[in-house]
């Protein structure tokens, strides 16, 4: 889902001049808000792209290792904590056709959950809950970059967190992680980006906990071939038109859920500086499911061994141009736009295409 920021302001100018107040003056005034600029505007959508693209790229990139890590049967890639929740889960076809039923399930189990019950303790209780997921996705992303940015000499100690449950043969590991120094430090900035969060919530602190959620989605799940992947993103194709055309709870749960599900960018940034508040978002979703199916397309690049990236590029382009024909859309309509709707035939169609051209459709699709 992409909503773009003026949607709601337009729509508070119409409330305000359909007002049966007794000034309608004083109605409008206090109604309508901020317009963006045109280059505010472009600054936000550009931003938007670009920050999407961040997760796709090194994501996909980072799963070939994790790939490789898991033939090997062991993880022997510096990816942060390791454990076996750091090896990547496998989608099956069966999951993927039935993820579209438990995302709509859950969606509109939200959507009543902000009716019934008070949006103040929900939020409260779904910023405690990403908090924690933040911080441990935060520290697993950076923990590469800090293994290349500490010196050899740096004083790096091992450890390890062991739960068991049972004793002698009938023992049973619940937790065990494999930590060092270094990751420590890694959760030590991560808790000061999640106490700023979880206190100021401000957008910042939410772009820095999407965008690691969102690469380790790419980088963690992988599909077990280009069927599965289809059929994930068809079904949720259908799931995200549905959900935005057809009703208005997708919409009313992106705007009431306060949680780093999603990307933002000020509109007002050039005006307000850091503490903008009139923004456009992107879902996670529109990033983390074509991501996964990118970055198949790229282990099945690597698995050629033509030293080549034609399946990963092409279908990279295509999502870069699905995401900017949606933005397109939703700013010459001034709708929020599902942006699985226009990513899904590019981010398929291109590479199947390319294939056909090659004469690899086959091997691909095996």
């Amino acid at each position: 889902l992409v909503i773009p920021a003026s949607a709601p302001e337009a729509a508070a100018v119409l409330d305000a001049l359909n007002a049966t107040d007794s000034n309608g003056t004083e109605a409008l005034n206090a109604t309508a808000k901020f317009v963006a600029t045109p280059e505010g505007t472009a600054l936000a959508y550009g931003s938007l792209v670009f920050m999407a693209l961040l997760p796709i790229f090194f994501g996909a990139l980072r799963s070939v290792r994790c790939s490789k890590s898991k033939e090997l049967g062991e993880n022997d890639y510096d990816s942060g904590f390791r454990n076996s929740a750091d090896m990547p889960e496998t989608i099956t076809s069966r999951d993927a056709a039935r993820f579209p039923i438990i995302a709509s399930c859950t969606l509109f189990g939200l959507y009543l959950f902000f009716k019934v019950f008070s949006q103040e303790y929900i939020n409260l209780l779904l910023s405690v809950y990403f908090f924690v997921l933040g911080v441990l996705a935060l520290s697993h992303t950076m923990s590469p970059l800090m293994s290349r940015i500490f010196p050899d000499s740096f004083p790096n100690k091992q450890y390890q967190l062991l739960f068991t449950q049972g004793s002698g043969e009938s023992k049973e590991e619940i937790v065990n992680y494999e930590f060092d120094t270094k990751n420590l430090v890694c959760l030590v900035i991560s808790s000061v980006v999640g106490v700023w969060y979880l206190l100021k919530k401000h957008w910042i602190a939410n772009n820095l906990f999407g965008l690691a959620f969102a690469l380790n989605g790419v980088e963690l799940l992988h599909l077990n071939n280009v069927s599965t992947g289809c059929i994930l993103l068809g079904g949720l194709f259908v799931y995200d038109v549905f959900w935005v055309f057809g009703t208005n709870v997708m919409v009313t749960v992106a705007k009431s859920f306060e949680a780093p599900i999603k990307l933002v960018f000020p509109q007002d940034l050039l005006e307000k500086g850091l503490e903008a508040s009139n923004f456009a978002m992107l879902g996670l979703g529109d990033i983390v499911i074509p991501g996964i199916f990118i970055a198949l397309l790229l282990r099945f690049d690597v698995s050629l061994k033509k030293n080549s990236r034609t399946y990963f590029y092409s279908s990279f382009l295509a999502y870069i141009f699905g995401l900017g024909l949606t933005i397109f859309v939703m700013h010459t309509f001034k709708h929020a736009q599902p942006a699985l709707l226009y990513l899904v035939p590019a981010c398929v169609g291109f590479p199947v295409i390319v294939a056909l051209f090659n004469g690899e459709l086959t091997e691909m699709f095996r």
